[in-house]
């Protein structure tokens, strides 16, 4: 029987393999729609990467070719399982790093065709959106989502699964990137996000109001390009002691918080949405999370996260995406598994 004739059917209990290769961290995760989460195998290029103070695409596309065979060996005997056991595989195909995202893109879709399964191309997006739903506390549909990464910053009315409305978007630097260069700036080690949200911990108020970009204005988009450079200003113009860094780190993130704090108000007003989903790296930040559950406090919402390791970028929330567009529909066995990627790819686009 040839495997254009082969209608996969979804058995009762379904695993999914899911793939993440979009930038700097190869991540491997098994779904069981049982169990959950049964397999979360990660490997991060963070320290080859701090040499350079920065990613490197051509490296980071190598490290991902070494890691990922044995990242999955790992993932099927941590879930102590077979291949033949798996119902689907699902990779990350863009947004991301071209090279990358081809490792992840040709592992994936060869692995399918050697076990004759099917493959499911999944946004990365709406892989970091899908995340909280990995919990056991989950928000229900519909829901806004608060999209918060080194990349990206966007603002989402999320309908059902599939059914996203971008309703707020950066027009420049993504939060996440905004952290990152202004720590850099300050001379902190790559990645700096987390080191200048550390290193605001110990900042005092100085007094010095730091803009909150685009709130004066209606709308829901962001811009975050002005800030880093009001505070490369204030550096430029310190002492350079490590407490003067500690306090402009302290009021740029103020600043970035309340900011989002101030957008996302408006989008709850907007949507009258009573979920609000916050996901990304930048959704660690322990201050934005503090002023987002007081703002739907007081709402009479309620925010949801996902838990820290699930952040970042993972292989868990391909995983669970991959499944849940899985369990939509059946899949018919392709009669070829191209090789394809959106390096760009806006989630508007994909569905």
């Amino acid at each position: 029987m040839e495997p254009q004739d082969i209608k996969w059917k979804k058995s009762v209990m379904t695993k999914i393999l899911g793939i993440e290769t979009s930038c700097d961290e190869t991540g491997i995760a098994i779904y069981d729609s049982e169990a959950g989460i049964v397999a979360h195998q990660l490997y991060s290029q963070v320290k080859m990467h701090g040499e350079y103070g920065g990613v490197v695409p051509e490296l980071a596309s190598r490290d991902h070719v070494r890691k990922i065979i044995p990242l999955i060996d790992a993932a099927l005997i941590e879930a102590k399982i077979t291949h033949q056991e798996l119902s689907a595989i699902a990779y990350t195909q863009g947004p991301g790093l071209i090279g990358a995202l081809l490792v992840g893109a040709t592992v994936g879709q060869s692995l399918a065709y050697a076990w004759n399964l099917p493959s499911i191309g999944i946004h990365h997006l709406e892989g970091h959106l899908l995340a909280p739903m990995l919990e056991d506390k989950q928000p229900e549909y519909p829901f806004l989502a608060l999209l918060v990464s080194g990349g990206h910053t966007l603002l989402v009315d999320v309908k059902a699964l599939g059914d996203y409305k971008i309703i707020g978007e950066s027009i420049d630097d993504a939060a996440g990137e905004a952290f990152d260069k202004t720590a850099k700036i300050m001379g902190l080690d790559y990645p700096g996000g987390p080191l200048l949200a550390k290193l605001a911990e110990q900042g005092q108020d100085i007094g010095v109001r730091f803009p909150r970009p685009m709130t004066d204005r209606p709308g829901l988009d962001f811009s975050f390009s002005g800030l880093k450079t009001f505070a490369a200003n204030k550096i430029a113009a310190c002492d350079g002691s490590v407490q003067s860094k500690a306090d402009i780190a302290r009021a740029f993130q103020e600043a970035v918080v309340d900011t989002l704090a101030i957008k996302c108000k408006r989008a709850v007003k907007q949507t009258n949405h009573k979920s609000l989903v916050v996901a990304g790296g930048v959704s660690a930040n322990v201050s934005l999370r503090e002023k987002l559950a007081e703002l739907m406090k007081q709402s009479g919402g309620e925010v949801f996260y996902p838990r820290t390791e699930y952040c970042t970028d993972n292989g868990a929330m391909i995983a669970y995406a991959g499944f849940c567009h899985f369990a939509q529909k059946e899949h018919q066995l392709p009669t070829s598994y191209p090789i394809k990627v959106h390096p760009r790819w806006p989630l508007s686009e994909a569905f």
